[in-house]
């Protein structure tokens, strides 16, 4: 609607006009445990706003996205709703020096996870709901100056349901009028404000340091409490606090620390200070592996980094996301890895996060870490690889250059000096240039405002004795930066790939020799950026390269094992190695892989593999040899082990023989076996999703699922499954739900979603690829920018993978010229997607001739 998308512009002139001195927001929920469907759709919101103007001009605006506004009084004078409130804004003129704002207006509750998410439990009828706001969705639940630099304290009063529990930020408790009251707060940004409230099962403990004592909490739906591991949880919780409280210098500033597993989670997490809320799939509800716990142990120091980068000290504006979000990815590892029992999160950061940042920053829609934002549709689309895995690679990199307490010491100054304020760039870097001697502003010329991956390649001569002469990395791709990277040399000998030879080194041009190798026996492989210090692809010389394919398992340290992983994925992605290849690697060396999270991320890529990066005539070939690889492996793991697990859902992700489907029965319905595998409830959804897609498991099938499954969790699996059978008639209906209609709610939508895209299906949902274009723009304009982020990106139709696909997003490009920047940088971004895979197909077809 008109306003709802605020530019950077309108946000720095508002921000020159006034400062913010505080808010009162009371909310009515009583209005959600309705009988009705329109009962439930509206809340009351009434926020007095107490502003003074700081600059020139009479007049401004309240971000409000609202059904109807019932009164506005500016000074004790009445504004007429009708003709101040368009919907998202309401003008106000004739400001004084120190102002009084009150907005009573009627909220809705959202399906969609932006504002007040509404959610009923489909296993007990109960009612929870929870706020969801960055980077502008505040607006949704109270009137507000909806942006980051105008941080003011809150006071919340709630009146909930008779049995509810409210929490917001503060502490609270219930007056003898039933109201939930809560502590005024620090200075902090709209986006980061929260209200959770519902009979939520609550788990109390506490963090003590000294004379520092924090209130722990943590919440969870009450049909999920049999499943949530709350010790843990807090295990990782007090971790985290000791770790920043050890390295920081400021206690922690907010208080209380609640943490809330919500439904139908738009994000992991989020970082309200005092009230941190983290999608409820962190609970997990069978057996998981460890790598599981270790990405949920990660999110959640990840979340308490933000305590500090992002909370106590906020980016002036979405430009210098990166300013907490990259902080905040890099702590979540660097943390996890010195205090808690994940000692290995490099490795899953190497081989994980790091793909994710790659992905991105070779997408024509790359950006600078620090990127140009011009309005709040760019500001969602940058919560993305670059802002968050790149930007923490280059951090660790930044650790590795500056030194570790030179940037520690770095943060505690930051800390101090701009403590419930804003920052820009410039900020940090003289901090960090006061600390580490370095010359800041080159290192972020070069790593923070430049895009673009630089890939790093070995060049090794040998004498005749068998010695190197000379060891230089020659850096392509793009303007070259200055890396400091550690360049390892490693022989084969008793079966083993180990590293007899390492130097760390300054790359600071187009070629580098390394002076410190020369002299050492010739290496069976040379691994350049080895303990992964810098933010690069790696490329292999021809003798690495043919010991990485022929003995990849044989490499003795997890990380270094990673990094070839990885390696051998981007020669793949890039169209430089055939999908077959990479295929063939994974088959030889998964079986011995021993860190679960590559194991996994590996599992993940073969598919991909098969699925976008192979030739067509060999895709059935490819898909065989994954299920055989898949069964053969499941049945040599470990009895019990998470080794096992992971390889039976690799088999049942990719069965597709007669075979395969009576296995899966016979493990479903328990006349066949496997020594050690237990069958829980989430591996069975996992087990029927093959024979659904394949036919052979109907709607009553997945039904009777269902009833043994009657839950949240169930109800997304059923909707998965029934968009997921092979039928045109179920394709039409769910592409009519998603698109069509607006009834499904956000995680319903993703189901949906996730159901109708299925590479066997390709042929089925060919026709949709046309659909598919001409929705788009409509969709975008009517519906929220989470959901239409969604759509446009889940239904893309990239498995329609051939030039027609291609020049069909050329000729929405080229037609809609004018259409909203984020919608075409959604659409370009699939279409590059599709261009590499031809290129991938293409190459990996060179292979069979």
């Amino acid at each position: 609607m008109p306003g709802e998308n605020l530019s950077r512009d309108e946000a720095q002139e508002r921000a020159e006009l006034l400062s913010v001195d505080g808010y009162e927001v009371v909310l009515d929920l009583r209005s959600a445990v309705g009988d009705s469907a329109e009962a439930v759709r509206t809340f009351r919101s009434e926020t007095t706003i107490r502003f003074r103007r700081t600059g020139t001009g009479d007049s401004t605006f309240v971000d409000l996205i609202a059904p109807s506004v019932n009164a506005v009084t500016l000074n004790g004078r009445t504004l007429d709703p009708a003709v101040v409130f368009d919907g998202a804004r309401i003008a106000i003129d004739g400001l004084a020096d120190e102002n009084v704002l009150v907005v009573d207006a009627q909220c809705a509750y959202s399906r969609t996870g932006e504002g007040m998410h509404r959610f009923v439990d489909p296993e007990d009828g109960e009612v929870y709901l929870y706020t969801q706001y960055e980077p502008s969705d505040a607006r949704r639940v109270y009137a507000n100056f909806e942006q980051p630099d105008l941080k003011a304290p809150y006071r919340f009063a709630v009146t909930a349901p008779e049995g509810w529990t409210v929490w917001s930020n503060g502490a609270g408790e219930r007056d003898a009028d039933g109201v939930w009251r809560f502590a005024e707060t620090a200075p902090i940004s709209t986006y980061i404000t929260c209200v959770v409230a519902g009979p939520y099962h609550y788990v109390t403990d506490s963090y003590t340091r000294g004379d520092l004592e924090i209130p722990l909490g943590a919440m969870c739906r009450k049909s999920l409490a049999k499943h949530f591991d709350a010790d843990d949880v807090f295990l990782i919780t007090k971790q985290g606090f000791d770790f920043f409280h050890d390295n920081f210098d400021f206690p922690y500033p907010f208080g209380k620390y609640d943490q809330a597993f919500v439904p139908e989670y738009n994000l992991g997490a989020m970082e309200n200070p005092g009230m941190v809320t983290f999608r409820e799939e962190y609970i997990y509800r069978g057996r998981v592996t460890q790598a599981q716990y270790e990405s949920r142990a990660n999110v959640i120091l990840h979340e308490m980094a933000h305590m500090w980068f992002g909370d106590l000290v906020t980016m002036v504006w979405w430009d210098d996301l990166w300013l907490k979000e990259s902080f905040a990815d890099f702590m979540g590892s660097f943390v996890n890895a010195e205090a808690t029992r994940f000692t290995n999160s490099w490795v899953t950061f190497a081989n994980n996060r790091k793909a994710w940042a790659y992905r991105a920053d070779q997408l024509p829609s790359t950006h600078p870490i620090t990127a140009d934002i011009r309005d709040l549709e760019d500001a969602k689309l940058n919560f993305d690889g670059i802002t968050y895995a790149k930007g923490a690679s280059v951090l660790k990199q930044l650790v590795a250059y500056a030194g570790r307490e030179a940037f520690l010491e770095g943060a505690r100054r930051y800390f101090k000096r701009h403590a419930y304020g804003n920052t820009r760039l410039a900020d940090l870097l003289a901090i960090l240039e006061e600390t580490s001697g370095r010359d800041m502003k080159a290192w972020a010329k070069s790593w923070l405002q430049t895009s673009g991956v630089n890939t790093l390649t070995p060049a090794v001569t040998c004498d005749a004795e068998g010695r190197i002469t000379e060891l230089a990395v020659v850096q392509e791709g793009g303007e070259p930066r200055p890396h400091r990277a550690a360049v390892g040399l490693y022989r084969l000998s008793d079966g083993v790939l180990a590293r007899y030879a390492r130097a760390e080194v300054d790359i600071t041009g187009a070629r580098t020799v390394v002076s410190e190798l020369a002299g050492q026996e010739r290496p069976d492989l040379v691994l350049v950026n080895d303990d992964d210090l810098t933010y690069c692809k790696i490329r292999f010389d021809e003798v690495s390269l043919a010991t990485v394919r022929a003995h990849l398992g044989s490499i003795a340290d997890p990380l270094a094992r990673a990094l070839c992983w990885s390696a051998l994925w981007n020669l793949t992605r890039d169209g430089l190695m055939p999908a077959r290849d990479f295929v063939a690697v994974a088959l030889a060396f998964t079986g011995s892989e021993t860190d679960i999270g590559v194991l996994q991320m590996v599992h993940a890529w073969t598919r991909s593999a098969v699925t976008h990066y192979s030739a067509h005539a060999w895709r059935e070939e490819g898909g065989r040899l994954l299920a055989d690889g898949g069964l053969r492996e499941l049945r040599l793991a470990l009895p019990g082990s998470e080794h096992q697990l992971t390889w039976a859902r690799f088999f049942a992700a990719t069965s597709s023989s007669e075979a395969d489907f009576q296995l899966l029965e016979g493990l479903l319905d328990g006349t066949a076996q496997i020594d050690g595998l237990d069958v829980d409830q989430e591996l069975r959804w996992a087990l029927l999703t093959p024979l659904v897609v394949h036919g052979l498991a109907d709607e009553e099938r997945i039904d009777e699922e269902l009833a043994r499954d009657d839950t949240a969790t169930g109800k997304r699996h059923q909707v998965r499954l029934l968009a997921s059978r092979p039928s045109p008639a179920v394709k039409a209906q769910a592409w009519a739900q998603v698109v069509e209609s607006d009834t499904l709610s956000n995680a319903l939508v993703e189901a949906t979603i996730t159901g109708f895209v299925q590479a066997s299906q390709r042929e089925l949902i060919a026709p949709y690829g046309e659909k598919y274009f001409a929705a788009i723009e409509q969709l975008w304009a009517d519906r929220s920018i989470q959901i239409g982020m969604d759509v446009v990106r889940g239904l893309f139709p990239g498995l329609q993978d051939d030039e027609t696909t291609l020049a069909a997003a050329d000729g929405w490009l080229s037609a809609h010229a004018s259409a909203a920047p984020a919608l075409r940088r959604l659409v370009l971004e699939g279409r590059d997607d599709l261009a590499r895979a031809l290129r991938a197909q293409e190459c990996d077809g060179r292979a069979a001739v």
